[in-house]
Parts: C-alpha cells; sequence; structure tokens
C-alpha cells in the first residue's frame, strides 16, 4: 500500500520537478516545467453523478492521477492491473490513468510516477536521467 506521502517523494526526487496546488481541485500536484505528471485526484460531483449512471462508484482511500504514453499504453494499464488502475468518462481520449494508492506497492507506484515523469520532463534532462539509471536487468 502506498500514500501520498510516497508519491511526493518519489515525484520530488526527480530532478527539476515542483509541488504546486492544482487550480481545478485544490489538490497537490507535481510538475516540471513541461506539464503535469501527477496530481492527487479527488471526486468531484459531476465524476460522482457520471459514474452512478454507468453503475460504478468512485473507489475509497486516495487517487492521484498520473500521465501515460498515449491511449494504448493506458488501456494496458488498465486491461493489467484493473485492481490498481481505473478511469473515468472525464478521461475519455485522454493519456492518463488514475491511480488507487491503496493497491498499488510501493516499488511499482515508483516506477509508474517515473514514466509519468519521463514524458513531461525535458528532453534533455530526461535522457540524462536514463543514461544514469538503466533498467535492471530481468
Amino acid at each position: 500500500m502506498a500514500t501520498l506521502d510516497d508519491v511526493r517523494a518519489i515525484a520530488l526526487g526527480l530532478p527539476e520537478t515542483r509541488e504546486v496546488v492544482d487550480g481545478h481541485r485544490g489538490g497537490a500536484a507535481w510538475r516540471t516545467r513541461n506539464g503535469l505528471f501527477v496530481w492527487e485526484r479527488a471526486a468531484g460531483k459531476a465524476d460522482l453523478a457520471r459514474l452512478a449512471t454507468l453503475g460504478r462508484s468512485w473507489p475509497a482511500g486516495p487517487i492521484v492521477g498520473v500521465r501515460t504514453d498515449g491511449l494504448d499504453d493506458k488501456e494496458a494499464l488498465l486491461q493489467s492491473y484493473p485492481e490498481v488502475f481505473f478511469t473515468i468518462p472525464h478521461f475519455d481520449g485522454y493519456a492518463a490513468v488514475l491511480v488507487r494508492l491503496e493497491a498499488i506497492e510501493p516499488d511499482f507506484l515508483r516506477e509508474v510516477v517515473t514514466d509519468s515523469w519521463l514524458l513531461k520532463a525535458p528532453a534533455r534532462l530526461a535522457k540524462e536521467w536514463l543514461a544514469a539509471h538503466p533498467p535492471a536487468a530481468g
């Protein structure tokens, strides 16, 4: 189980990241100069109403949104880890998923947040970071 403090520590541990207050909902969000890559996401009234019409509900516990590398990546995460990732109609056609922090292991959270950061990090910085942090042989 991960927490919002884990998200904060991971995000702020990545170069050129700063924490901001999300303008839409007032939650914590983390960004590079190129944009948001992870943000606290509470359900809004419209979200709850739309989910109710679909026979779904907002999950309990803290939720964050993360960018994905396109809609195919989004769909792969949703299909492979339905207990961890979900989406709502508001995110239809948008390359992002919502993450149930109570359902994700900290190491997997680190991977997901880092992948999202790589999408929003300046290209030079992302290239340097990847060179200094090669993937583990598996």
